[in-house]
């Protein structure tokens, strides 16, 4: 499993291409040969990039799902909905599809956003206000995510 570190600004081209910064690429350079999916966000209008290892990790999951129930079955096609297999090519850019730059409303300032093993695609004024407003209530949501209980735990 990698673990992606950082927030990144880069530009979008004409046709959909984003050069990935070169910090960004480093860390991904082991990973680079096995490709990319790319898909829409569940929670935000912005776009997940997998690396192949994580896509298929995930995937096993997704696959365990009884499609014979009609939840299960609307959740897979909607989760898989406009999902693209990419590469970098050789200048270290994407190629990201017309069809999902539309979806994220990309114009042509991008934000890269490392979140574990997969890297958040945004347009840049998108991602400034989705960081604004969730900076009104981080405090009482790192509490309820990562606060747990008051125990001590001794080793």
């Amino acid at each position: 499993m990698i673990n992606l570190i950082g927030t990144y600004e880069c530009k979008a081209d004409t046709k959909g291409r984003v050069k990935i910064p070169v910090a960004l690429k480093n860390q991904l350079d082991p990973i680079l040969q096995k490709g990319f999916v790319v898909r829409r966000s569940v929670f935000q209008s912005c776009l997940e990039l997998y690396p192949m290892e994580e896509w298929n990790v995930l995937m096993q999951k997704v696959n365990k799902l009884n499609r014979f129930k009609k939840k299960n079955n609307d959740f897979i096609r909607r989760f898989t909905a406009g999902v693209k297999i990419l590469e970098v090519d050789g200048t270290g850019r994407l190629q990201v599809p017309k069809d999902l730059i539309g979806f994220a409303g990309i114009e042509k300032e991008v934000v890269l956003s490392a979140v574990g093993s997969i890297v958040e695609i945004w347009d840049k004024d998108k991602y400034e206000k989705a960081i604004d407003d969730a900076a009104l209530d981080f405090a009482d949501l790192a509490e309820e995510v990562m606060g747990g209980n008051d125990e001590v735990e001794l080793s």
